[in-house]
């Protein structure tokens, strides 16, 4: 496992960008079905002294925001990661928003979990496709923790109407019911005030924010989704976590392997993991980079490091002018990191 005991992340040098250039290699792995809109995920690895890094930010994303995720990826390469404090961590399975008849065969591909995560709020759906998707869950694993994300897809007033709907499925929370903080405040005090079990978890809230603490501070949420590319990487994101202090939950970007191990090495080096992770998500795609998959057995990801094959970056490999765009969009977001660093 790599490990280290670096400064925090804002002291972590950079490599030169001709170094992280010259070992850039650009996939595009098509989608088992399609996740967040997503058909075919996109992603730039490289190689440095410590292993391999991802850089994949949403293609609608601008330098800015996309400029962490490059931190993350160098953090990953160059520098390794913190000591971890367990050698597995626990998954859930994710269910995009498909109708029930597919949930069953979208379930088989985790194998065995205690935990799953289903998508609600979907555009172009209805609260009736989510309470059916959420049933067909539930019936085929009655004993599992359930958790429904929304990815800020409901107003206040829809999200509390699909909550009295949803919860009598034993729900452990809802994940970004609504896309602002202040919206989510008021929902979490509103389940409150009815006595509703239901935890509020704040994803976007913490990471498309330029206050990533603002959620905390201001009581809207029960508990952190935490990604660690869009934070800067690991050290970051356990800093903001620890300041937070609220409970936290890692999940994924729709990662291959060597994103994923990111995503593992931060939940692995969390003092509690009171929730399932989101981060047995290389199940959704219908390939990947490594040949050791960080797919799960029995519910839980190994902490282990990640090889991309030659083969496999061969295969995958994007064409050319995605090839040039994503280069182009590297050095544009390496020029933002570069513009932070001191002097």
């Amino acid at each position: 496992m790599r490990t280290s005991d670096h400064p925090q992340p804002d002291a972590l040098s950079l490599p030169t960008l001709e170094e992280v250039s010259a070992s850039a290699r650009i996939v595009s792995v098509p989608m088992r079905v399609k996740f967040r809109g997503v058909l075919v995920r996109e992603a730039l690895l490289v190689r440095g002294p410590a292993g391999w890094g991802e850089f994949c930010p949403f293609l609608e994303y601008d330098d800015a925001e996309s400029a962490p995720w490059l931190a993350g990826a160098l953090e990953a390469a160059w520098h390794g990661f913190p000591a971890p404090v367990r050698s597995e961590v626990p998954v859930n399975a994710t269910v995009p928003a498909v109708g029930p008849a597919d949930v069953e065969g979208v379930l088989a591909r985790f194998g065995q979990v205690g935990a799953v995560k289903v998508k609600v709020a979907e555009r172009g759906q209805v609260l009736a496709d989510d309470v059916a998707r959420v049933a067909e869950v539930r019936r085929l694993l009655p004993d599992a923790g359930i958790k429904i994300d929304a990815n800020g897809g409901w107003t206040v007033e829809e999200a509390l109407t699909a909550l009295e709907e949803l919860a009598r499925f034993g729900l452990q929370y809802v994940e970004q019911p609504v896309a602002d903080i202040p919206g989510l405040r008021t929902v979490r005090l509103e389940l409150r005030r009815r006595g509703e079990a239901v935890l509020v978890a704040a994803d976007e809230s913490v990471r498309r924010q330029d206050d990533p603490l603002r959620v905390a501070r201001e009581d809207a949420a029960d508990v952190l989704v935490i990604k660690a590319p869009p934070l800067g990487g690991v050290r970051r994101a356990l800093d903001i976590i620890g300041r937070a202090g609220l409970p936290a939950v890692v999940s994924s970007a729709l990662d291959t392997s060597v994103g994923i191990r990111a995503g593992v090495a931060l939940a692995a080096a969390l003092p509690a993991l009171p929730y399932a992770c989101g981060l047995a998500t290389v199940s959704l795609m219908a390939g990947d980079v490594a040949e050791a998959s960080l797919v799960p057995e029995h519910g839980v990801l190994p902490v282990r490091d990640v090889e991309a094959s030659e083969e496999l970056l061969e295969r995958f490999a994007a064409g050319e002018d995605r090839r040039r765009w994503w280069l182009d969009r590297l050095a544009r977001c390496y020029r933002v990191l570069d513009g932070a660093q001191p002097h």
